[in-house]
C-alpha cells in the first residue's frame, strides 16, 4: 500500500479507504501503516474541516439506542465498567483495538469512531499474567522453575497453531482478553491432548449426522462417557480446561500437531444448555472450518460477530440441537414448561437446550430457569473440584 501526503479532498478520501481496509489487520506493517495514516488524517481536518460534530461517543450512544443495549453490553468490546463509562463520556478515545471490536461486533462505521485524538497503540504483553502463570502451574502444566517462554517454547512444538495464535487475530474474543494468557491455555490445551489416544484416524468426512448424533447424548444420565467415547470415535480429542484469569473463553477448536481435532472446552457458564451449543458449535469448526490454513478457533459466545465461520458454526450448531423444520413448527412465544419438555422429546435433546434457545431467540432471561440444568456441567466432567 502507497501511503502519499493528503493535498485534496480526493487524497482525503483515498486515505479513508486505506484506514478503513487497515484496522482488522493485526501485523506489525500494517499497524505502522495505520499510525501514519492517521496523523495524516488528523492533520488534514484540522487545517481544512470544521471540528466534527459527532463524536466516537456520539456514534456509540446512538448505535446504543438503536439496538437497545446498555452501558454493562459494551463491556465485552470496551472493557471495566470504569473504561465503558470514560469512552462513553468522551473522557477517552477507543484504541484501535476497540474500534475493531466496536465496528465488528456492533456494525458501527470506523469512520464515525475514527476522530481527532490519537488513538492509543494496541498493547499485548508478552508474558501471561501472575495470576494466569499461577494458575497454570497449580494445574501442573508450568514446571515449578519453568518460565514462560520456555513453557511456551515447549507447547509451540506440539502444534503449529501456536505459532498462528501470535500472528492472527481471533474475531470472536472479548476486547479485554489478555492474550498472553489466551496462548497459555491453548498451550496447557495442547500438553492435556498430547497424551489423549484416539483409536484411528477419521475414515468420512463428518456430517450433520454425526452431530445429531452428538445432541442425542444429552438425555442420557451417563452422557459425559457416551460424548467422550463418540469423539474419539471421530476421531477428535475432547479437553476440558477451566478458563484462565483475563481469557473470557467458552470453547476452542485446535489442530493436535499430527493433525488430529481438539475441542477443548472451558465450562466456565455451568448450565447444560450453554455446554451443548457450545460443544456443538466448536464441532462445526471441526466439521467445516478447522484445517492446514486455520489450526486454531477460540471462541467467547457472548460476543456477537460478523465473522462468516461464526455464523455458520450458530446455525450448525442450532440445527444439529433442534432440526429447524422442528423449532419452527413447535416453538412460539407463549410456551410453558410442558411444552419446553415436550419439544425436547421430539428433538431427542435434554430439555435445557430447548429452554436455552427459546430465552436466547425471545431476549427473556427470566423464564424457564429451572430447566437449564445449572451446575449439573462441571460435577459431570470436572466432579473433583
Amino acid at each position: 500500500m502507497t501511503i502519499t501526503p493528503i493535498r485534496s479532498d480526493a487524497d482525503y478520501e483515498v486515505a479513508m479507504k486505506q484506514a478503513s481496509s487497515l484496522i482488522t489487520k493485526t501485523d506489525r506493517a500494517s499497524v505502522d501503516q495505520l499510525e501514519v495514516l492517521q496523523m495524516l488524517i488528523e492533520r488534514w481536518e484540522a487545517s481544512k474541516m470544521p471540528p466534527m460534530a459527532t463524536t466516537a461517543a456520539d456514534a456509540i450512544r446512538f448505535r446504543m439506542d438503536q439496538a437497545g443495549l446498555k452501558p454493562r453490553d459494551l463491556a465485552p468490546y470496551l472493557g471495566s465498567k470504569s473504561r465503558v463509562s470514560e469512552i462513553l463520556t468522551g473522557q477517552r478515545q477507543p484504541t484501535v483495538d476497540q474500534i475493531r471490536a466496536l465496528h465488528q461486533h456492533l456494525g458501527i462505521p470506523i469512520a464515525s469512531l475514527i476522530g481527532p485524538i490519537r488513538h492509543e497503540p494496541p498493547k499485548r504483553a508478552s508474558t501471561g499474567s501472575q495470576s494466569a502463570i499461577e494458575k497454570l502451574r497449580s494445574l501442573g502444566f508450568l514446571k515449578p522453575k519453568e518460565t514462560w517462554d520456555a513453557f511456551l517454547a515447549r507447547t509451540t512444538n506440539l502444534s503449529p497453531a501456536m505459532a498462528m495464535l501470535r500472528k492472527t487475530r481471533t474475531d470472536r474474543t472479548n476486547a479485554k482478553t489478555d492474550f498472553a494468557a489466551l496462548e497459555g491455555w491453548c498451550g496447557a490445551v495442547l500438553l492435556k491432548a498430547e497424551t489423549a489416544d484416539i483409536p484411528s484416524k477419521r475414515k468420512k468426512a463428518l456430517t450433520g449426522k454425526d452431530a445429531r448424533r452428538l445432541a442425542a447424548l444429552s438425555v442420557h444420565d451417563d452422557w459425559p462417557e457416551r460424548l467422550k467415547a463418540e469423539l474419539a470415535a471421530l476421531g477428535i480429542v475432547f479437553v476440558v480446561l477451566e478458563h484462565l484469569p483475563g481469557t473470557f473463553l467458552d470453547g476452542a477448536a485446535i489442530c493436535r500437531h499430527d493433525g488430529t481435532p481438539i475441542i477443548a472446552m472451558t465450562l466456565r457458564h455451568d448450565r447444560l444448555d450453554n455446554f451443548w451449543f457450545t460443544l456443538l458449535h466448536e464441532f462445526a469448526h471441526v466439521c467445516c472450518h478447522l484445517g492446514p490454513n486455520v489450526s486454531v478457533i477460540l471462541d467467547d459466545l457472548e460476543v456477537s460477530s460478523s465473522d462468516q465461520i461464526e455464523a455458520e458454526a450458530d446455525a450448525f450448531a442450532r440445527n444439529a440441537l433442534i432440526p429447524d423444520s422442528l423449532w419452527a413448527s413447535h416453538a412460539s412465544p407463549e410456551m410453558s414448561s410442558e411444552d419446553i419438555i415436550e419439544l425436547a422429546e421430539h428433538a431427542k435433546v435434554h430439555p435445557a437446550v430447548v429452554a436455552g434457545r427459546w430465552r436466547f431467540e425471545h431476549s427473556d432471561y427470566r423464564k424457564f430457569s429451572r430447566l437449564l440444568g445449572r451446575g449439573e456441567v462441571r460435577a459431570s466432567l470436572l466432579p473433583e473440584t
